[in-house]
């Protein structure tokens, strides 16, 4: 049985893909010169903004953290959008008795920020971000202590992501995971990490939840 449904926050609970492409490239051609393109960015959702710097830019690392910072978080309210159906979907769990949380690879102030921006915020059980732990996704660790905060074995919760670190990290969980079709990840390439179950809209969790994983479309 289904207690809790965890989500990751970027591109699967809010639309943050053109903020972070375009974080990225202003960021690189700033201080590289360059910028590998949409896709090679696309690839890296998911993963800790630390380690994507560190592959891109080696001992710039910090400077390109900071940089994408400061241009992320200038445009992020005007940049960042809704995902339909989101928050009633996450309303409907809580009114079925259903946990829901994040385990996200933002920092706490910007995750947060988010969430309050889509009045999502209050609705949350539990929120683990970058700040909280020492190992990040796809290690185990963010989502293991989500699960400590609840009090909740990991087979009874599913984990909804759109990238492979997501899928990576539920897996080394033992949580169920759920890969969504509706953000910018390559479906093949989400389909390598072999998640349970996939969703084309926020709403179909709904399905997951009710019927038990019975009925849905299982991977």
């Amino acid at each position: 049985m289904i207690k809790a449904v965890l989500y990751d926050l970027d591109g699967t609970v809010i639309n943050t893909n053109n903020l972070v492409i375009s974080s990225w490239k202003h960021t690189l051609e700033k201080i590289l010169g360059w910028y590998p393109g949409d896709k090679e960015i696309i690839a890296s959702f998911g993963e800790p903004l630390v380690e994507t710097a560190k592959r891109f830019g080696g001992d710039e690392a910090d400077n390109i953290v900071k940089v994408y910072r400061e241009h992320n978080l200038a445009f992020h309210d005007e940049m960042i959008e809704r995902y339909v159906g989101m928050e009633d979907t996450i309303k409907e769990l809580k009114a079925m008795g259903i946990k829901v949380g994040i385990v996200t690879s933002k920092m706490r102030k910007t995750a947060e920020r988010a969430l309050k921006l889509f009045n999502i915020y209050e609705f949350m059980d539990v929120i683990v971000t970058f700040d909280d732990t020492e190992k990040h996704k796809p290690d185990a660790e963010p989502l293991n202590k989500a699960l400590g905060i609840l009090n909740i074995s990991p087979e009874d919760v599913i984990y909804v992501g759109d990238s492979r670190f997501d899928i990576q990290c539920g897996k080394n969980a033992g949580t169920l995971t759920c890969a969504v079709k509706y953000s910018e990840s390559p479906l093949d390439e989400l389909m390598k990490y072999k998640p349970d179950y996939l969703i084309d809209k926020p709403l179909d969790i709904i399905d997951i939840v009710k019927e038990n994983l019975s009925d849905i479309e299982a991977v």
